[in-house]
């Protein structure tokens, strides 16, 4: 499909007008939720459909499907990513880290829908590659030292070999296959992480 012609964008440095801004922010919720329960390819008016908004809006925000993927990608990681101190403030280590769990399957399943984009474009040079390794693997460091500090997790673990863990689980749960399995699986993890009688 092409873009339909759009008038020019704002002058660059001036700030996006409010409506401009809550209209990109619906863009991206409507489409983490369209992609995390398609089917198969997801036609982008269906995107603006879901955000209540035109057509044309969608491709004055993100003029291709790529650069709609890669912020809706950017933006689940970010908010994985953020949700860490977030739930350290509201609740002990050990919860915190069961309920960022939550999160970060809820960001698998979104990006479940978003893969085919990703990889082409990742491939193709046209999505930026992001550091997402790098990134889960230090919100749960911070989760695990801050589980260690009041002695509800173990101190001796590495968290990549957490995430490993848990792309593991991912991988053998896909979309389709056993999602109900999700939850207790997580909460096996956690429980090996607790310390053990006598540590």
């Amino acid at each position: 499909m092409t873009a339909p012609k759009l008038p020019p964008d704002p002058a660059p440095g001036r700030p996006a007008r409010a409506d401009a801004r809550r209209n990109r922010e619906k863009l991206l919720a409507a489409a983490r939720t369209v992609f995390a329960t398609a089917e198969g390819a997801v036609p982008l008016d269906a995107v603006a459909r879901e955000a209540g908004v035109g057509i044309g809006t969608l491709y004055r925000h993100f003029p291709t499907r790529e650069a709609l993927v890669e912020a809706v990608y950017a933006a689940e990681l970010d908010a994985v990513h953020a949700a860490v101190h977030t739930l350290l403030a509201d609740l002990p280590p050990d919860a915190a880290l069961r309920a960022w769990l939550d999160r970060y399957a809820a960001f698998v399943a979104a990006k479940r829908g978003l893969l085919d984009t990703l990889r082409a474009g990742w491939a193709s040079g046209s999505i930026a590659t992001p550091d997402t390794r790098g990134r889960l693997t230090a919100a749960l460091a911070t989760l695990l030292e801050a589980g260690a500090r009041t002695g509800s997790l173990r101190g001796d673990v590495d968290p990549d070999d957490v995430l490993t863990l848990l792309l593991g689980l991912f991988l053998a749960t896909p979309t389709g296959g056993a999602p109900h399995r999700v939850g207790p699986l997580l909460d096996l993890i956690v429980d090996a992480l607790r310390p053990r009688p006598g540590d």
